[in-house]
């Protein structure tokens, strides 16, 4: 019988055995986002009254389970703090302890999300020697696929100490140590849903292709690997659909390096982002890594594609991405410098979502080209003193028969003044074009600018 299929019959018989219950997010250790309208659901015997009583107001939220045994209500959370006591009453009662009012976010991707401080990070045994922070806490759903959407994601809420810190993501992790440099006395919960070497496709609900069935010709036509799903909407099922309606402040994302060399990708990924924020019934903040540079077999110039299509997504409202280029391991599809991206995650989410941190947390963005005397003039955003930080010239220039040249660069006033004696007529630009190359334009927070391909107006 299929592993998801025994579960699921187990827990319907947990429902059927007893009145009130409740899928695994709501238990002991949780965090709940504060100053919020937050859903709670589960199960009871059908027109069971059933009733909710959160410490911090006291108060009584009532309702009653439906025909279908599903029974679900809204409850006020205050400001952040804790441990508090919720308690479920119907014909027997669940008193849910140690319960923390803070900032959840939703944590998703492949290997680079996945990876712990156990799988190897720098400083390994310092950073997990020192992980003691209770107001952390992890919610690491169990890695399961299913051919339907199911009702309840396997996990279980875990407070932060060094046993526990070295067996999660350490992106996440590091996220959230850095809130709470910033806000100290605000608990943080993640909600890690992640799988290594898995498409984006895995991750999307399943109506999603419905209008496009290149997505799943892309998705089975790609090399099987015999250590993750690849098949459409096979995570999501089981991973992401169970924790719809969750309560969040928004999503953190890295994947992309089971994508690359994918034309669609962008489009793909765009769905993704539209999908998950129509589900939440909300447009959330989601901020995603860049993949790094890394020298893929093969020869071809498909990473940096990846990337720049990456970088587009931008389009979409409140997205931010954290380029990574200046941490990338060229020789390692996973870069062990794990705390950079998790702290350049929340850098951003502490400006754009928060509104608490000021100056320069984004890296220099490309903007706009012209055509000028001297070549081409490029502006952008986010570019406080910007320079090179090596005297290689990565920028390239390319007529109208698409054939690139490698280009001379300068910053003049914050601007980037790019020309090629090869090409007297230019209608294209790229900058850092190569599967392994590391960007060299920073700003003055010394961040990397994205690799981008654009045509000249």
């Amino acid at each position: 019988m299929n592993k998801i299929v025994v579960i699921f019959s187990l827990f319907l018989i947990q429902v059927m055995n007893a009145e009130v219950n409740l899928p695994s997010c709501f238990s002991d250790g949780m965090v709940l986002q504060q100053n919020s309208q937050v859903k709670i659901w589960g199960w009871a015997n059908p027109k069971e009254p059933v009733s909710v009583i959160p410490s911090w107001n006291k108060k009584e939220y009532k309702t009653e389970a439906d025909s279908n045994a599903y029974w679900e209500l809204t409850i006020e959370t205050i400001q952040a703090g804790g441990p508090y006591e919720v308690e479920i009453k119907g014909y027997n009662t669940l008193q849910l302890t140690n319960v923390l009012l803070g900032e959840v976010w939703f944590c998703s991707g492949q290997s680079n999300m996945e990876m712990t401080a156990d799988w190897g990070i720098d400083n390994k045994e310092e950073e997990i020697a020192k992980a003691d922070f209770p107001e952390i806490r992890f919610f690491r759903t169990a890695k399961v696929t299913a051919d339907y959407p199911q009702v309840n994601a396997i996990g279980n809420w875990e407070t932060c100490t060094p046993e526990t810190m070295r067996k999660n993501s350490a992106v996440a992790y590091y996220f959230a140590r850095r809130l709470q440099e910033i806000e100290p006395d605000v608990p943080v919960g993640l909600i890690v849903s992640a799988w290594g070497g898995t498409p984006a496709e895995v991750w999307m609900p399943k109506n999603v292709f419905s209008n496009d069935k290149s997505y799943y010709k892309t998705a089975i036509d790609r090399k099987l690997s015999e250590y993750c799903p690849v098949e459409p909407s096979k995570t999501f099922n089981s991973m992401i659909y169970p924790l719809i309606g969750y309560k969040i402040a928004g999503f953190l994302w890295y994947q992309g390096e089971s994508n690359v060399g994918e034309s669609t990708y962008q489009q793909l990924f765009t769905e993704l982002i539209q999908s998950w924020r129509k589900l939440w019934k909300e447009e959330l903040s989601f901020y995603y890594v860049q993949i790094a540079p890394y020298q893929y077999e093969g020869e071809g110039t498909y990473a940096a594609m990846t990337r720049d299509l990456q970088r587009q997504v931008l389009a979409l409202p409140k997205t931010g991405m954290v380029v990574i280029s200046d941490v990338a391991t060229l020789n390692d599809i996973h870069p062990t410098n794990k705390k950079t991206v998790g702290t350049r995650l929340a850098d951003m989410a502490l400006k754009q979502h928060y509104n608490v941190l000021k100056g320069t947390v984004e890296s220099p963005a490309i903007q706009s080209a012209k055509k000028v005397k001297k070549g081409v003039e490029l502006t952008f955003e986010h570019n406080e003193s910007l320079h090179f930080t090596t005297k290689e010239n990565l920028f390239e220039i390319a007529g109208n028969d698409g054939v690139f040249y490698q280009a001379k660069a300068k910053i003049v006033e914050g601007k980037v003044i790019v020309g090629c004696s090869k090409v007297k007529y230019p209608e294209y630009i790229r900058f850092a074009w190569g599967n392994a190359v590391q960007s060299n334009l920073f700003n003055e927070a010394e961040l990397p600018a994205s690799t981008f391909k654009i045509a000249i107006p």
